[in-house]
């Protein structure tokens, strides 16, 4: 009875995986899940998404002193994409000089809890993957 169940959860997440490398593709190159993933998964991306998760609305000068290591331009081009993509909004104000505040839509703070979970995994697994890192690399730098 319990390997049915087992067998079922198989079933499905083999079903989950099929859909990400067969669904939604128009082209046979072209597939909108991968480009999402590939959009949303550089680590600018999560940066921004979990920086602004965390302070609701923030300043460009702001964002760029609290992501380690990002450049005026990356950062630049990060907040467009995220903006194009529905997942960051940018509200200008008029004032001079002009305002300008970043926060997450909807949409964004729906991928900041998908985030969450990710980061709450490698949290738990840390010393697990750094275990496997250390033993990986004991076989495979040669003497």
């Amino acid at each position: 009875m319990e390997t049915d169940s087992i067998d079922n959860q198989l079933l499905t997440i083999s079903e989950e995986i099929a859909k990400v490398f067969n669904g939604n593709c128009k082209q046979k190159n072209s597939c909108l899940v991968k480009d999402i993933l590939a959009r949303f998964g550089d680590k600018w991306s999560l940066y921004t998404v979990l920086r602004l998760g965390q302070h609701k609305k923030m300043r460009f000068n702001e964002l760029k002193l609290g992501i380690n290591g990002i450049s005026q331009r990356m950062l630049t081009v990060t907040l467009r994409s995220l903006e194009e993509d529905g997942v960051v909004l940018r509200k200008v104000y008029p004032e001079i000089p002009p305002r300008v505040e970043y926060e997450l839509t909807d949409l964004g703070k729906s991928l900041l809890e998908q985030l969450l979970h990710l980061a709450n995994w490698a949290d738990d697994h840390f010393i697990d993957i750094m275990k496997a890192r250390k033993t990986y690399g004991k076989k495979h730098i040669p003497k």
